[in-house]
């Protein structure tokens, strides 16, 4: 009994070594991969410093670096990251203002069709309400566009101020474009020929407490035809 089982302990097999655990993170990668993972976070963190440099300089009050650098400065933050305080004292936005469009289609038929107006504000609000996780650009992007183009525009005939002008005219109306092209061209078939938009502005009444008067009229605001 003794011999038998002095052999059955010898001829056992012994338990394989457990498997080497991987480091977690990039330490885990290959040389190789490790090297592309660390060039691209280097690439990441230089554009990110960047965008905040330039961001500072475009709010930080006037100095002899941002006005050397005036030109770089406008080019990267116009219109995407413009900043501004109107949401803050001393002067609040008390109007609702909704940025609408309508547009010339060109159909397979060869007929020229106007389109009716189509409220964009309105469409941006329903896809944010009541959501938990709403879009940062579904909220800003029209608003902001339309601010960028009448703080670059003469209030009466809308002309352009300079550069500036014309490169709000190009944003919005690539908005415009991009916000119908789904409905009348990829799913009607049509060829869109121009675009025009408008704002409708309503003051916002007074509480029921105040002795406020408000016109809550809606006024309208029509830019000229652009061809796309």
């Amino acid at each position: 009994m003794d011999s038998y089982e002095h052999e059955s302990a010898e001829g056992a097999a012994e338990p394989p070594d457990p498997a080497p655990r991987r480091a977690p993170g990039i330490a885990g990668l290959s040389p190789r991969f490790r090297v592309v993972a660390a060039l691209a976070l280097g690439v990441v963190a230089v554009a990110a410093c960047a965008h905040l440099a330039l961001v500072f300089l475009h709010v930080a009050p006037s100095n002899t670096l941002s006005k050397r650098h005036a030109g770089t400065v406008d080019d990267w933050i116009y219109p995407e990251f413009e900043q501004n305080w109107k949401l803050f004292a001393p002067n609040p936005l008390q109007q609702n203002i909704a940025v609408q469009v309508r547009a010339q289609v060109r159909t397979d038929g060869g007929d020229l069709v106007t389109t009716d107006w189509r409220d964009l504000s309105a469409e941006d609000g329903a896809a944010i309400r009541h959501s938990l996780l709403p879009s940062h650009t579904e909220q800003n992007e029209l608003r902001r566009a339309w601010d960028f183009f009448t703080g670059s525009h003469d209030d009466d005939d809308d002309r352009p101020n300079g550069e500036r002008g014309e490169l709000s005219e190009q944003y919005l109306r690539r908005i415009a474009v991009d916000r119908l092209t789904p409905e009348l061209v990829d799913r009607a078939g049509g060829r869109l020929l121009r675009v025009q938009l408008r704002s409708a502005t309503t003051a916002v009444a007074a509480p029921k407490w105040s002795d406020e008067t408000t016109d809550t009229q809606t006024y309208y605001r029509e830019l000229p035809w652009w061809t796309v």
